[in-house]
């Protein structure tokens, strides 16, 4: 995947109308190097992509990608070769491993949750917890780690929450506006207790979250729905007790740390010696 009005704006944004004062000065404006993007820590990588595409709008054009997106790497791999103007791969190294970087952080996490949940039928599911103008990449890292994504944004369906509740004066008469205003859209609705669970499930949502249930909670709500829909645990769930959870019989559990909480992957960048 690749946005490329990001990388002109990042690009842009690391020069401020100005030049390059070191590369300027320290290196000719005709040497040609070749350069290795190389994996520092192991990981899941993302955004080899955006990173040729960075090279490309500084001018670089012999590129050779030797790992693809969702590939598994190891310390010590070269992603990626770009030979050219040693100046222009100097540009654009920062702003190309900050996006693979981030990218491949946020794969590796996902990763690290779909791998703790191995052997149930539950899905990790990512949330709009996304980093402004970076959804669809941080949506695409979180399929490059094996997650799902939710909603990409508030057109895409309707996600009925506390304050929806609150507004409306229940959940009945949320979830009744919503379909009168929106007859085919999918609907979600959040529920914090037993009570609220009940009330909603003979209105038929395509979706219920349960937040903030513990496990033992989770089960007994799947056991309430008995199949009537679909339910996704959100809220208070750490990567060591993703397994309780998804053995709960739940389909999904929403996870808002795989976009806003991921370390960034260690990747480098080095020019060969000639």
């Amino acid at each position: 995947m690749i946005d490329r009005d990001l990388i002109k704006r990042a690009i842009a944004e690391d020069l401020e109308g100005g030049e390059d004062l070191t590369s300027v000065s320290t290196i000719s404006s005709d040497s040609v190097s070749t350069a290795d993007f190389t994996a520092r820590k192991n990981g899941v990588l993302a955004g080899v992509e955006m990173v040729r595409a960075t090279l490309e709008e500084v001018g670089l054009s012999d590129i050779s990608i030797l790992k693809k997106d969702g590939d598994v790497i190891q310390a010590g791999d070269v992603l990626l070769t770009v030979k050219g103007n040693t100046r222009a791969i100097l540009l654009a190294e920062r702003t190309a491993l900050n996006f693979v970087g981030h990218l491949s952080g946020i794969a590796t996490l996902t990763s690290q949750w779909v791998s703790a949940i191995a052997g149930t039928q539950c899905k990790v599911r990512d949330t709009r917890k996304t980093t402004p103008g970076y959804r669809q990449l941080e949506k695409y890292a979180v399929r490059m780690g094996g997650g799902t994504n939710h909603r990409m944004s508030l057109s895409d369906a309707a996600l009925i929450k506390d304050n929806h509740i609150a507004a409306a004066g229940g959940v009945s008469q949320a979830f009744s506006k919503v379909r009168t205003a929106f007859p085919v859209a999918p609907i979600e609705i959040e529920v914090d207790n037993f009570d609220q669970l009940r009330e909603v499930l003979p209105l038929n949502p395509d979706l219920i979250l349960l937040d903030n249930m513990t496990p033992a909670q989770c089960r007994e709500a799947v056991a309430i729905v008995n199949s009537a829909t679909k339910l996704e645990a959100s809220g208070g769930i750490g990567l060591e007790s993703a397994k309780a959870y998804a053995e709960t019989g739940v389909d999904y559990i929403a996870i808002g740390a795989l976009t806003h909480s991921a370390p960034v992957l260690d990747i480098g960048v080095d020019l060969r010696a000639e």
